[in-house]
């Protein structure tokens, strides 16, 4: 395998080549190695990413791999760095961040012709890995490996996992914050994307006051990552950009919303120029609706990263963004002009959305409202989304009885018999009106309950397996990854025989650590 340095080649570093934690300036990245595993092991890896990359493990040899994606055999002509970006971390700016675990080893061009970066996550200590050790643990190197992978077969924009590799390190993290460290297993994930920009990485350059760096920064990203965007220093160049750059952070919300995806920590430095999915911390999935939910124990008082709330916090990133693009521009209103039409670009990727989970030819005006009652319905009763619009599509729009109805969808409940008699009967007026609206669009059902299954997901990666698939990971023992990592990837297809990997949240569940809400400790 040989690699590409292109960012590296074409942007300014970091002059000081010693690996120490410092702050760095004009430079959009610092070389650095990867530590040495003292006892890798192959623990999971994607088939088709490895296919893509023409790196697969049968073709090169499972040690061979093992070793060149753990970090310690040099790849051809490969020059590792890790990047310089600061961010505004809950609200706030906080100044310079950077990779402080993750080192970029360079670029491969893949059998579809795209140029791919490929970044060890957990690889050790980098200039920016501030009073942290620069390693991670099995638990949440499983929880990004298993999601980014769900993810590309959901068609939800995101980087992917190559591959995941247990390093034979003993990592201590304290995962509650409560003063209890203990000794976890360590872990690396080979982490792949056309590139790993994020809207920090151009903020750094502004605080910096750099206007040299950044300009030089923002026409490499257009030309490496936006090639229909002409590259000329216009102003007009400039504005293309961003809007394409909040036109893709507006899809890729609507997507999270239709997957039920809460990714819990949407600081600045976690957001994609190309509107991709980063930085899997403590993400969760909708299991029981709830608007202001946030999987993030950090986030649990002031909750601004719930799930209700993620259209709306991207905006405000892309304010941020906005601010740094002004100063190539020196122009106010054409970014003001693009910012005021973030909601309607939302808007209109979120009725699409929604229309496709409904299985409606057209959404009007009364069905949207249709569907803020039923959003009031699931702020009441405790409903598995995923198990809910996947239902639904059975619901026969010449249903008989308004209890047949609710037989359809009752799979989801998860208390039936704790309903009220007032839930259950506004339940039963919800499914009426949407049969109803099915029987007046005269759809076939066949086509409808195709579009809902083609957009409604039977099979996500569930709170709960992430931390049954960890338990056993840990204990040496993957056959229940690689069995989940299978059925992840045909999420829209009922598979016989893995009911259990689409079961409802158990009980037990609830209160466990890992399974409802997450701390950033990894």
């Amino acid at each position: 395998m040989k690699l590409d340095n292109t960012f590296v080649d074409q942007l300014p570093g970091d002059p000081e080549s010693r690996n120490f934690v410092r702050v760095v300036r004009d430079a959009c990245y610092s070389v650095v190695q990867p530590k040495t595993s003292p006892n890798p092991a192959l623990i999971a890896y994607s088939c088709d990413l490895a296919k893509l990359l023409e790196v697969s493990p049968a073709a090169m040899g499972i040690a061979e791999f093992t070793e060149m994606f753990a970090g310690n055999r040099t790849i051809r002509n490969s020059t590792p760095y890790a990047m310089c970006y600061g961010g505004h971390q809950f609200g706030h700016w906080a100044g310079q961040l950077g990779d402080g675990r993750a080192i970029t080893l360079g670029e491969t061009t893949g059998t579809d012709g795209v140029s791919y970066a490929l970044q060890l996550k957990g690889s050790g200590l980098t200039p920016y890995s501030r009073t942290a050790d620069g390693l991670a643990v099995l638990r949440s190197s499983l929880r990004e490996f298993v999601c980014s992978e769900a993810m590309h077969y959901l068609r939800v924009p995101t980087t992917r996992a190559l591959s995941l590799i247990r390093t034979g390190d003993q990592v201590i993290r304290d995962m509650f914050y409560d003063g209890n460290p203990e000794l976890e297993t360590g872990a690396i994930v080979c982490r792949v994307a056309p590139t790993f920009l994020r809207f920090g990485n151009f903020e750094i350059f502004a605080a910096q006051q750099n206007l040299e760096v950044l300009r030089q920064l923002a026409d490499f990203t257009i030309r490496t990552q936006f090639p229909n965007i002409k590259v000329d220093g216009s102003t007009d160049s400039y504005i293309q950009w961003f809007r394409e750059i909040l036109d893709r952070t507006a899809f890729l919300m609507a997507e999270w919303w239709r997957v039920g995806f809460v990714h819990g920590v949407m600081n600045t430095d976690n957001m994609s120029i190309t509107g991709l999915t980063i930085d899997y911390g403590p993400y969760g999935w909708l299991e029981d609706f709830d608007f202001g939910w946030t999987p993030n124990t950090t986030d649990a008082q002031t909750k601004r990263y719930t799930y209700g709330n993620q259209p709306q916090i991207a905006k405000w990133n892309l304010l941020q963004l906005a601010r740094v693009i002004y100063l190539l521009m020196n122009e106010l209103e054409p970014l003001q002009e693009a910012l005021n039409e973030y909601d309607r670009v939302f808007d209109s990727y979120h009725t699409d959305v929604i229309r496709r989970k409904l299985g409606l030819e057209e959404l009007t005006e009364g069905d949207i409202q249709l569907v803020n009652e039923l959003y009031e319905i699931f702020d009441s009763i405790e409903i598995d989304m995923t198990l809910f619009f996947r239902h639904l599509a059975n619901v026969a729009p010449d249903a008989t009885t308004d209890q047949d109805l609710v037989q359809q969808v009752s799979p989801a409940l998860y208390n039936p018999d704790e309903i009220t008699q007032e839930l259950q009967d506004k339940l039963e007026n919800w499914l009426a009106t949407y049969a109803a609206i099915i029987r007046q669009q005269n759809r076939d059902p066949v086509v409808r309950a195709e579009l809902m299954n083609d957009n409604n997901p039977l099979y996500v990666p569930r709170n709960y397996l992430a931390q049954l698939a960890i338990d056993d990971a840990d204990k040496g023992d993957y056959a229940l990854l690689n069995q989940w990592m299978e059925v992840l990837k045909s999420p829209y297809q009922e598979q016989s025989g893995m009911e259990k990997f689409s079961a409802k949240r158990p009980d037990w569940a609830k209160s466990r650590a890992g399974c409802s809400m997450l701390s950033c400790s990894s």
